[in-house]
């Protein structure tokens, strides 16, 4: 493969560097009596040797087979495409200030013609030079933290991104916009939900489910709902501002600690959770979903606590889970384990005597539900109350996903066993809900 020639190899490569062609250049290709002239585009590195591809004067992509038959000539000499962001725009002075942090994502990300796929690329300056808009909403400092997407985000970036809030918090921002993936949006939300203690302003995390350079893109609507909520929301919370329906005409915040990605694609992907969504922004309005939340108050100190423990699992029992797997855990040293269990918390009970030795090695065992919907209830079934029995921890209606990250999060803050169940049941980011929605 080809740096010069991004996709090409084998027999279409010889016949472009016998023309002396290179990337944007406008070539012609004859072939059975017929031409096709447009500008040479990279393509996919998974597509077979034998295929040039053109951008015709039309805004179309033709494909054209390369055989001992073709001739390929260069007609005219191009520009290689690159992506030029343009101008960042003036800022007003008199607006608020908000801080974006990128970490990546397909919000920070351009179509990459070697995969045929989507890579981090956009910087955070980029994020503000391609939407103008926010110009008339913040004075937006920008700071690309990590360049990845989601699914390679791991505890340690949690903890520099929530260093990362404080330190623009410290530096008297109105909020701060948080770019991410979509993939593991729900974990770090929920980290930073933890890790940020009475929060004086908004943390907005933002994402996208199509990069900014496709027409169906829904990255600028979500990063202005997101930058108009940090610079004037009423609520001081860690949340995701994302699509409410597949169309543009709202973006809801759902809190940070009950929310789910649920759809591979679609732009409504991320839903409430047992809990409305804490705020809706429609014709540029914000309203408030949920009477209690925490007010915005510029005074108030920020405590940071971004300490996670790596030794938690999460478990989701299936039929004929292998206990052992709850063992091995525990002779790995393991201090929490998060069993996704079934309906109103249930495991097989042959898993019961593993479970049991792990608790008696100090193991704190939490039981959340493989169910979206509802709250545990394990003392309606003998099983439900076995568990009980030997001490498993009931997480009434927190998502599996919000307990293994707030196990973590505990045992990051103690080390002592019931003080760290005490925090595990204790409603510390609005992670448990006082009664079921009927939904």
């Amino acid at each position: 493969m080809s740096e010069e020639f991004p996709g090409y190899r084998g027999n279409a490569l010889k016949f472009l560097k016998n023309a002396g062609a290179e990337i944007g250049d406008v070539i012609r290709v004859t072939k059975d009596g017929e031409n096709w002239e447009g500008i040479l585009i990279p393509r996919s590195e998974i597509g077979d040797e034998n295929h040039i591809i053109l951008k015709l004067k039309s805004g179309y992509n033709v494909g054209v087979r390369i055989d001992s038959t073709a001739q390929v000539e260069k007609v005219g000499a191009g520009v290689k495409p690159t992506f030029t962001p343009p101008p960042l725009p003036k800022q007003k002075t008199s607006l608020p200030k908000v801080a974006i942090v990128s970490t990546g994502g397909t919000i920070a990300s351009r179509v990459d013609y070697r995969t045929g796929g989507v890579r981090p690329a956009l910087s955070a300056s980029d994020l503000y030079s391609v939407v103008p808009e926010l110009a008339d909403i913040a004075v937006v400092d920008t700071e690309i933290l990590f360049s990845v997407f989601s699914e390679n985000i791991t505890s340690k970036h949690w903890i520099e991104t929530a260093k990362t809030v404080a330190k623009h918090i410290g530096n008297g921002v109105a909020g701060v916009v948080v770019a991410h993936g979509t993939d593991t949006l729900g974990y770090s939300a929920a980290a930073l939900s933890f890790a940020l203690q009475d929060l004086p302003v908004p943390v907005i995390m933002v994402a996208s489910q199509r990069s900014a350079d496709r027409p169906s893109s829904d990255a600028a609507t979500n990063l202005v709902g997101a930058v108009k909520a940090a610079a004037n929301a009423p609520f001081a919370e860690v949340v995701v501002a994302m699509h409410e329906t597949t169309s543009d005409t709202s973006i809801v915040f759902h809190r940070g600690t009950k929310v789910r990605k649920c759809h591979t694609s679609r732009r409504d992907t991320f839903k409430s959770i047992n809990s409305s969504p804490l705020a809706r922004m429609e014709d540029d309005t914000i309203s408030l979903l949920i009477k209690n939340y925490r007010k915005r108050d510029s005074a108030r100190k920020l405590k940071l606590k971004p300490t996670f423990e790596k030794k938690v699992a999460l478990v989701k029992f299936h039929p004929d889970l292998n206990p052992e797997i709850i063992d091995c855990y525990v002779e790995k040293g393991y201090r929490g384990i998060i069993l996704e269990g079934t309906g109103l918390g249930h495991v097989g009970n042959y898993c019961l005597s593993a479970i049991q030795r792990a608790i008696e090695k100090d193991v704190i065992v939490g039981m959340t539900s493989q169910c979206i919907w509802g709250r545990l209830n394990m003392n309606v079934y003998d099983q439900g109350r076995d568990l009980l029995a030997v001490g498993v921890v009931s997480l009434d209606d927190m998502l599996p996903e919000t307990a293994f990250v707030k196990l973590r999060w505990v045992l990051g803050q103690t080390t002592k066993t019931e003080e760290a169940k005490r925090l595990l049941t204790k409603n510390v980011a609005n992670e448990l809900s006082p009664r079921t929605l009927n939904e």
